[in-house]
């Protein structure tokens, strides 16, 4: 497998290499493939190709009818749901994308490429023509899905699907929460279930429940709830003159179409228009965030409320907010000194009023000669007595 993946890079490398080199006619590197889709589905085609100059790349669509011709398609048509886009950097890259497929979106689709001057002449034929590579796209009706009602509340919820004459043999199911795959089988029934433990902020949302056939059918299930706001912190601290600032979730579905702040002044919410004072808010989304500029001590503490609203009602968090005085910052460090001070004192009064050092023994240099003792004349008398 590595080898031919190697030979596959090594023969892509010299086919670039010759479109970069020598004038030479378009070549496809890369074709698009035939796919079988439902209804309503969607639909992508890629096309590569090569040569020098850089040739271009359109798309072309012949439908089923016997008397249907080629005809040209563009970005944005039929109705938009057609959008094309490419590259012209070392070679050509193209890629069409059909949304919402009906069945008159079966047919050819064709992927010409040239590098012809005159590719395009309204009255000159190209010497070179138009290479072609061409892929078949089947859409087959949708078959019926009935699903269980939407989910509002509830513990232990099971939501179901169940299919009418699939399009092929059912060989599995899937259930799948955005990209996360919930649960996966193999079995080859037409009905399939989930279980929901509890509806709430986390579990609500948009579940897809998938039948394993050919092509995948698919369906959705809501869970839905009024919005769950909690606030990034429950209390906020800033200090005098700085920027205070406010944050508040919501991860419930369905998305917030509406956030609201409020500041709660003797039991009554007043509500904070944006961009007045110097209230900024910003909100995205499920999340919302609320500026006060040039803090005040004595009129913007208190308790703000941010409120979210979506389609089954509102709901709100409460956040706290404290303002410090500018000098607060310096209340530690002047604790330190007053300490330090103290401390100094201390030392300072205990070395005045300490004792006199003892006197210095005999060893010590500087000291005073000892005194010797006075003669004894007693014996000098008794001495003469005895000589006599």
């Amino acid at each position: 497998m590595r080898a031919a993946g190697a030979t596959g890079l090594v023969l892509l490398g010299a086919l670039l290499c010759a479109g970069r080199g020598a004038s030479g006619a378009a070549g496809f590197i890369k074709s698009p493939l035939s796919q079988k889709k439902l209804t309503e589905d969607s639909v992508e085609l890629h096309c590569e190709a090569i040569g020098n100059p850089i040739p271009e790349v359109q798309w072309w669509f012949e439908g089923d009818e016997s008397n249907e011709t080629y005809t040209q398609l563009w970005d944005g048509a039929r109705q938009d749901r057609v959008k094309i886009n490419a590259t012209y950097n070392l070679h050509s890259t193209s890629t069409i994308y059909i949304a919402n497929l009906t069945i008159n979106d079966s047919g050819t689709y064709e992927c010409r490429a040239s590098n012809d001057p005159d590719r395009n002449h309204l009255s000159k034929s190209p010497k070179v023509k138009w290479i072609r590579s061409q892929a078949n796209i089947f859409v087959i009706e949708h078959p019926i899905v009935e699903t269980s009602p939407n989910v509002t509340s509830g513990l232990d919820v099971v939501i179901s699907c169940n299919i009418s004459e699939p399009p092929s043999p059912i060989t599995g199911h899937m259930w799948k929460k955005g990209d996360k795959i919930l649960t996966s089988d193999k079995e080859t029934s037409d009905y399939t279930t989930y279980k929901i433990g509890e509806v709430n902020g986390d579990s609500s949302g948009v579940y897809e429940c998938i039948f394993e056939t050919d092509p995948p059918v698919s369906r959705t299930v809501y869970v839905t709830v009024k919005p769950h706001v909690t606030a990034y912190k429950k209390s906020e601290h800033g200090n005098e003159g700085d920027t205070g600032v406010m944050i508040c979730r919501c991860n419930s579905y369905p998305p917030v179409s509406q956030w609201t702040w409020y500041k709660i002044k003797s039991d009554v919410n007043e509500a904070i228009i944006n961009g007045t004072e110097k209230f900024i808010i910003k909100s995205s989304g499920n999340k919302t965030e609320l500026r006060i500029a040039n803090l005040d001590i004595e009129k913007d503490p208190g308790e703000y409320i941010c409120n979210a609203t979506n389609e089954l009602g509102t709901s709100g968090a409460v956040v706290g907010l404290r303002v410090r005085s500018r000098l607060a910052a310096l209340w530690p460090f002047l604790g330190i000194v007053a300490e330090v001070l103290i401390l100094v004192t201390i030392i300072f009064i205990y070395e005045k009023r300490r004792k006199p050092d003892e006197v210095l023994d005999d060893d010590d240099g500087g000291s005073a000669p000892l005194k010797s003792n006075p003669p004894n004349h007693k014996d000098k008398n008794v001495r003469q007595r005895n000589a006599n």
